[in-house]
């Protein structure tokens, strides 16, 4: 997800190409790994009957698309002319007042162009779901679906050695979360087109899905049943299959622990296309320890099951502000029962950190908001024209606290219309009252979409001007994190999720069990917590000098040296020696052998190290203000 407010001088051209003037993009977003119906053209589908027929599109949400469609295209001549201006000259001082000045107006850019062209790109993709749903969703192929994948691998392994190369999905970088861009091209490409919900056994508590299932859809399938996953992504694009590859964490872990915690089995084809069934305590627990923190480099996952939950219709949520870092501190360790195993803890918890001496904690528990007065107090938070829920959150410092009935789902995607706080540096004007009635139902620009727009010299300057970065450490280390990201970044709000982290032993995954010292006393488990620093550094607001390389290096080797983590999805700086520091790749090598991935798959840290040379960009960008 490239947030930095430069990305918006290529969005003005890449995009209304790529969305307005060709149409095979829709072929694009329908069939992006060419899998599902290669012939199919828009002019083969009654787009807009389907729309309005299945409630995409509505006439009063037509109306508003064809106005923005109208400014957004009489903006574009205007645009055009800026853009081959920059072209035409190549001094740098040129393009960094270029860059500077869509910086100084970003707010205007985004919302002249990027929304609506986000918006109708949202459309494309949801369109481009439904036919995948709703046309070609058949839990009853699974097997023959796997087949065929198998198949392919099969393939792969009959080429000549000289014309083989690592393989991975087909599925585009673009529609991936990842900050970075894996380049696919190197890579022999199979598709995996899974997509569906298999089956929900409610006596075990457990949903088997497809890896392409994403967080919103078996969000919504679920709690029609009065369910949810343990472990449950605020971000509604996030998919079950990659969470599971990757690592996920909610304000739920401080029960259950990390994503993969509630993963009870995954289905596994290997370099060889054998299909395994692999779980803790089966014959191929080892690389059941390993497919987490793995990002599909050793094998393809075809299935897995989940835990499940159950519960009520509402989240009775508590705001309670603290002053003074260490009180909370202190409470955040005492709620989440980091202190005491057998203590009562709240379904949900978090914390969001306005500055260093202040910090509102969230306490959440199921609830029916059933009795007289509850449901005066329900919040719909998510709706288009409320306040983001982190400034909404904010309020409570001023009001001194109190509480309110939020409908579960909005709680659990609560951060998703400003992805968390993100959307703010793009447009610094968005939690307005007038632009959130009037235009805030265009808000978020679709992640996808922004990938979808960046060419690779936009990529290059976007990641030396924000900060974005998921952290796990021990909540021993809690003030000392909070005060390294400010001196590193200088940015706020920033996020507290305690999330258990067990003891599986030595060399049983990529994770190390934690130091005495970070364990709860008497548990299996020690507490740890994601630190959430996004948006742009308080040097780059300021126009001061700001080395991103520098200052994300001081942070890994502060998360290093306390047993922590950097998630995987966001940029890392550190050398590969640095890397086998940081995790445990004792069990993962060994998988790697025994499983046949060397040479089938790519290597864990060329998977998520920056395609680009992190270090070469960040000196050329240290000094432009």
């Amino acid at each position: 997800m490239s947030f930095c407010r430069t990305h918006f001088s290529v969005l003005i051209i890449t995009s209304l190409v790529q969305v307005f003037c060709n149409y095979n993009v829709f072929v694009k977003l329908s069939y992006a790994d060419n899998s599902l119906v290669p012939n199919l053209t828009v002019s083969s589908i009654p787009l807009f009957t389907h729309w309005f027929k299945f409630g995409c599109l509505n006439s009063q949400r037509l109306t508003r698309t064809v106005m923005f469609m109208f400014a957004v295209m009489s903006f574009y001549f205007l645009c055009v002319l800026a853009i081959m201006l920059l072209l035409c000259f190549n001094r740098y001082n040129m393009k960094q007042w270029f860059v500077r000045w869509l910086e100084d107006n970003r707010g205007l850019v985004v919302v002249l162009f990027c929304l609506p062209a986000s918006f109708i790109f949202d459309i494309c993709l949801r369109f481009r779901n439904w036919v995948v749903r709703y046309l070609f969703s058949a839990p009853h192929q699974h097997n023959e679906r796997v087949r065929t994948i198998q198949a392919a691998v099969r393939e792969w392994n009959d080429l000549p050695t000289e014309n083989k190369r690592p393989m991975c999905t087909s599925r585009p970088n673009w529609l991936s979360l990842s900050t970075t861009f894996f380049q696919k091209k190197d890579c022999h490409q199979i598709p995996v087109s899974l997509f569906d919900i298999l089956n929900l056994d409610e006596g075990y508590m457990i949903v088997k899905v497809e890896p392409m299932v994403s967080v919103r859809d078996v969000t919504d399938y679920l709690i029609k049943r009065g369910y949810a996953l343990a472990v449950t992504l605020e971000i509604g694009d996030a998919t079950c299959g990659g969470l599971a590859m990757a690592v996920g964490m909610t304000t739920y872990s401080h029960k259950v622990g990390l994503y993969q915690e509630a993963v009870v089995s995954y289905d596994v084809v290997t370099a060889d296309g054998s299909l395994i069934h692999v779980e803790r305590n089966n014959e191929h627990e080892d690389l059941f320890s390993c497919l987490p923190w793995s990002h599909g480099t050793l094998g393809f996952l075809v299935a897995l099951e989940l835990k499940i939950i159950k519960v009520k219709p509402y989240i009775h949520l508590q705001y309670i502000p603290v002053k003074g870092k260490k009180n909370y501190c202190d409470k955040m360790r005492l709620l989440s029962g980091a202190l005491d195993k057998s203590a009562t803890t709240p379904d949900y918890l978090e914390a969001t950190v306005f500055s260093k001496d202040e910090a509102v904690i969230m306490v959440g528990n199921f609830s029916d908001a059933d009795k007289p007065g509850e449901m005066g107090k329900v919040n719909n938070v998510a709706r288009w024209y409320k306040p983001w829920f982190y400034k909404h959150v904010e309020t409570f410092l001023r009001t001194g606290g109190g509480d309110e009935y939020v409908p579960l789902q909005q709680y659990l995607l609560r951060h998703n219309r400003a992805i968390f706080w993100v959307v703010e540096a793009m447009i610094p004007f968005g939690n307005h009252p007038v632009f959130q009635v009037s235009l805030g139902w265009l808000c978020p620009p679709k992640p996808a979409f922004l990938k979808f727009t960046t060419t690779p010299g936009v990529r290059a300057m976007t990641f030396t001007r924000q900060v974005f970065q998921d952290i796990v450490l021990p909540m021993t280390v809690l003030e000392k994190s909070i005060d390294i990201a400010e001196d590193l970044f200088d940015t706020y709000p920033i996020l507290i999720y305690p999330c258990r982290i067990y003891d599986h032993g030595v060399n049983s995954g990529q994770l190390r069990p934690p130091r005495e010292d970070q364990m709860c006393p008497g548990a299996n488990y020690g507490m740890f917590y994601d630190l959430g620093v996004y948006g742009v550094p308080g040097k780059v607001k300021r126009k001061e000098r700001y080395d991103s390389v520098k200052a994300m290096r001081s942070m890994e080797s502060f998360i290093r040296q306390h047993g922590g983590y950097s998630f995987l999805y966001a940029d890392i700086f550190m050398t590969k020696e640095e890397f086998h520091e940081m995790f445990d790749l004792t069990l993962y090598e060994q998988c790697r052998v025994k499983y046949g991935a060397v040479g089938a798959f790519p290597h864990l840290y060329d998977k998520v190290k920056p395609e680009i040379d992190v270090f070469e960009v960040g000196r050329a960008w240290a000094d432009t203000n």
